[in-house]
């Protein structure tokens, strides 16, 4: 089946764009990009099993990626991981150039440490720069620019002929470039190569010292069958996306780059990925009528959960706290309510829900509410559960 190559902004009524792209004539063997093409979207959707190219549009149209660079932080996180050079509750130090990242950031203190599975989470909900600094500079032996070699070699072993990276979070560089196409072999190398840890592209917020973070990806909780990947947002780059989702057996991996605004982003993706599953003869699946997690609800994960909340519900072990069998949440608004979830174990923060939405049900009392729980991993369980 030959690749679509209708323009999603064309496809779907978008006329400003249109004029845009008609207005912009670019090489695309030219040296590595040193501006950006104002209005003019790439996208690309494949078949993550196949590889089969099911829609494309200046996929090769080198640009700023922003924060997808994290995507090839991660990789060579989760690499190092598997041979064992990192392991998750290992110190990463917070140096006086990390902590100077411009946001999007966690605010870390130079001289103090995170562990590599908060760098993790940071990188994948808030898109945390300061952390991805860090973890750069920690397996680039305290050099992110060294770091920043090793993204740009891994990336041609995967493929990614027309990426260059120059940093570890995706901060503005004029020799940073990359493409639709290029981020789509990275989606589907890391889905393919660690599905142990593909889970934490679907965590929906986790806790650092007392506070929120909640995932920045809109189409985990809009999307049906989304998972993940991630999103990327600067000035010159315009809004970026990078998003999984599965149906059925079918899953595709989906690019958006150059969008102009967060909800056009959202609608690229959301009608690109349609078409792909259409043409896979998946059906449209009807949109979730639920509303984010983090509007009524806060998880409290094991490590981060204030003394006063455990109660009998968790015990500290070695320093850290260690939740057997049940999760607590937390109502905003409506005081504290421990619901009990049997036969899950959330150890660490090693176990991940990888979606928890929120809904108001009938029969269920005054402040009702229905919580669904979801464990992505191999072998994970799903539970329901009520609050009344």
């Amino acid at each position: 089946m030959a690749a679509d190559t209708t323009s999603p902004v064309r496809r779907f009524g978008l006329r400003s764009l249109i004029a845009a792209a008609l207005g912009c004539t670019v090489s695309l063997q030219a040296a590595p990009a040193r501006a950006q093409y104002v209005g003019q979207v790439s996208s690309f959707v494949m078949d993550a099993q196949t590889g089969q190219v099911l829609q494309q549009y200046n996929p090769d149209l080198q640009r700023y990626p922003a924060s997808l660079t994290k995507l090839m932080t991660l990789y060579l996180a989760f690499q190092s991981l598997r041979a064992n050079r990192i392991n998750l509750d290992q110190a990463v130090p917070v140096s006086l150039h990390a902590s100077s990242m411009e946001p999007s950031k966690l605010g870390l203190v130079p001289g103090t440490y995170v562990t590599v599975e908060q760098a993790i989470l940071a990188l994948v909900t808030k898109s945390a720069n300061d952390a991805a600094c860090a973890l750069g500079e920690m397996m680039g032996g305290g050099d992110e620019r060294r770091f920043a070699q090793v993204m740009t070699q891994q990336a041609r072993l995967l493929g990614m002929s027309n990426t260059t990276f120059r940093n570890a979070s995706g901060l503005p560089d004029p020799e940073q470039v990359s493409t639709a196409r290029d981020f789509a072999i990275l989606a589907r190398s890391l889905i393919r190569d660690f599905p142990e840890q593909y889970h934490y592209f679907s965590v929906p917020a986790f806790m650092f010292h007392g506070r929120y973070i909640g995932n920045h990806d809109p189409m985990l909780r809009s999307y049906p069958g989304a998972d993940g990947l991630k999103t990327g947002y600067t000035a010159d780059a315009g809004h970026n996306l990078v998003s999984s989702a599965v149906r059925g057996n079918v899953r595709l991996i989906g690019v958006i780059l150059g969008a102009r605004s967060n909800p056009q982003r959202s609608a690229m993706m959301t009608n690109i990925l349609d078409a792909g599953f259409q043409r896979e003869g998946v059906p449209i699946e009807a949109r979730p009528a639920v509303r984010p997690l983090a509007t009524g609800m806060t998880l409290v994960s094991a490590d981060s959960a204030p003394r006063g909340w455990l109660g009998r519900h968790g015990r500290r072990h070695a320093g850290r706290t260690r939740l057997a069998t049940h999760l607590t949440i937390f109502r905003r608004g409506h005081g504290l309510h421990a619901l009990h979830l049997a036969r899950y174990t959330l150890v660490g923060a090693r176990v991940h829900l990888a979606g928890a939405h929120f809904r108001r049900g009938p029969g269920h009392g005054r402040h009702a509410a229905r919580l669904r729980l979801t464990d992505a991993r191999p072998g994970g369980h799903v539970a329901d559960l009520a609050d009344g």
